[in-house]
């Protein structure tokens, strides 16, 4: 191992990734065809938010493996794959896992990758005949039967998937095994028309999710208290402290795209992002590194509101530079057209911080009847995150929604910022007008590549539980989908009543 090379791993794991870059380019530069020092070159790149250089490195590094063939690199080859997915690159995780398959065609691990990309690449064919190549590698393993049943109901095979399920279902699992095992069976089932089934499975999987270490590793109180935090200090005075004032980008500010789960944030998204004076990132943590760069700025113990109103205008301008600069490191030239949209959904809990940094900015907001939207977010299978949390439980599932729009509600008269809602509804049923509308609002004029937005999902990676649907023509089966579920709405009907009303749903 080279000196360079030990140098950056030591810096690595000494948490000074940026020092860590620095060696291991070097490293690199001494020895162009080292994969261990272009391995690590792609994380640390990844690591400090240039993952469009990082992942390129990563897939070199797992392709150079591969060439050389060296004695136990296979398995660090499959590592590189799940970094690739990890880092959101599906299409170069795809590629690698392709070309591992043709290397070990009897490896059950890669055959299982290759059908999750597949699979998260809308292929879903394919992907199932992947998956069922790495049960006969890998029998018994029931995450394989998950995934299996999965896929069967990506491509509407609901009847197999339900056998699969039914059946797993029968044997010792673990927590997290049978709790995946229930959410993909109330999946199936509710596609086949049996809504009580559906119903009781997901009430199960509610009850396993407390069983689940990566769900007992998670604090649900963080977010309720984040959103009561806001609305105590964040007021007029505080949002208008930059309004008017000019900056240095060298860009308009972003358009933020958000709302709650499952009110249309991905259908707007995959719209959009069809225009070609438009490009959307798609849940990218853009505003997390903003966050992080202002705890750097003032580290002392507080309340958001409080560490913004400390900030003098040299301040802003770094936390705006460090945004575009995270964003041009991760999604490369796209970043220069006209309209960058960053729609991150709970990005909706930092509303005010937006207003504050960008003031300049704009936000569509995207609503949806709040009884379907908890009942897609009850149904829907996320990864494990403070707010996801609140989704597994019928009630705790009314409640967090209530929390969320409330606070919406209340901030949105407080932004200085100009933002505008839309209604899902309208985005499906009337579909030019709608988006018509929000092309105005960010000064562009319709194209009709618009009306062909599917055909461009369902070519590339949306990190959203919603890929597949967006991956279709648009449809009309998921309005008032919250009737089939009747029976179940009177535990939760008050909760939800205020905002059915406030909202015009009860019309």
């Amino acid at each position: 191992m080279s000196d360079h090379l030990q140098r950056g791993i030591a810096a690595a794991k000494a948490r000074n990734p940026v020092e860590a870059v620095q060696w291991f380019r070097k490293a690199v530069d001494e020895n162009p065809s080292d994969c261990k020092a272009l391995a690590w070159l792609g994380q640390a790149l990844c690591a400090v938010g240039e993952r469009l250089e990082g992942t390129a490195r990563l897939l070199q590094a797992g392709e150079t493996m591969l060439e050389q063939r060296l004695p136990g690199e296979f398995a660090k080859v499959i590592e590189i794959i799940m970094q690739l997915q990890q880092w959101s690159d599906v299409s170069s995780a795809l590629s690698l896992c392709r070309r591992a398959a043709e290397a070990e065609p009897r490896n059950g691990r890669v055959q299982q990758l290759l059908a999750v990309c597949l699979g998260q690449l809308n292929q879903a064919s394919d992907a199932l005949a992947a998956c069922n190549s790495a049960i006969a590698l890998i029998p018994n393993d029931p995450m394989l039967t998950v995934l299996q049943a999965s896929l069967e109901a990506d491509g509407h095979k609901f009847t197999d998937a339900k056998n699969h399920l039914e059946a797993l279902l029968k044997q010792p699992l673990t927590p997290l095994q049978a709790f995946r095992a229930n959410k993909e069976l109330a999946r199936t089932l509710d596609a086949l028309g049996d809504y009580e089934s559906a119903f009781s499975s997901l009430e199960t999987a509610g009850a396993l999710s407390r069983s689940v270490p990566e769900f007992q590793r998670l604090n649900p109180g963080l977010l309720p208290a984040m959103i009561a935090a806001n609305r105590e200090t964040f007021d007029r005075a505080l949002l208008d402290r930059w309004s008017g004032t000019t900056f240095d980008d060298v860009r308009a500010a972003p358009t933020f795209l958000i709302g709650f789960y499952r009110a249309g944030t991905t259908l707007t998204q995959a719209v959009l992002d069809t225009h070609p004076d438009v490009f959307v990132a798609d849940e990218s943590s853009l505003l997390f590194e903003v966050q992080r760069e202002l705890q750097r700025i003032d580290p002392t113990p507080g309340k958001l509101a409080d560490k913004l109103g400390r900030l003098e205008k040299a301040d802003i301008s770094r936390l705006r530079n460090l945004y575009w600069s995270q964003a041009r490191g991760r999604f490369g030239i796209d970043v220069e057209r006209p309209v960058f949209i960053d729609k991150f959904t709970m990005n909706t809990v930092d509303a005010g911080l937006i207003n504050f940094i960008f003031p300049d900015a704009k936000i569509i907001f995207m609503m949806r009847d709040p009884r379907d939207v908890c009942l897609s977010c009850f149904m829907q299978l996320m990864v494990p995150t403070p707010a996801t949390i609140h989704l597994h439980n019928w009630a705790t599932t009314a409640n967090f929604y209530v929390l969320v729009m409330q606070w919406w509600m209340h901030i949105r008269e407080l932004l200085t910022l100009p933002w505008i809602e839309i209604r899902y509804e309208d985005a499906v049923s009337q579909f030019e007008p709608t988006f018509s509308s929000i092309l105005s609002f960010l000064g562009l004029s319709w194209d009709p590549a618009l009306t062909k937005f599917h055909e461009r999902a369902a070519q590339k990676f949306i990190a959203s539980p919603s890929r597949n649907q967006v991956a279709q023509p648009l449809y009309s089966s998921s309005l008032e989908r919250w009737r089939r579920y009747q029976p179940h709405y009177a535990s939760i009907e008050q909760t939800l009543a205020p905002f059915v009303t406030e909202f015009g749903y009860n019309k």
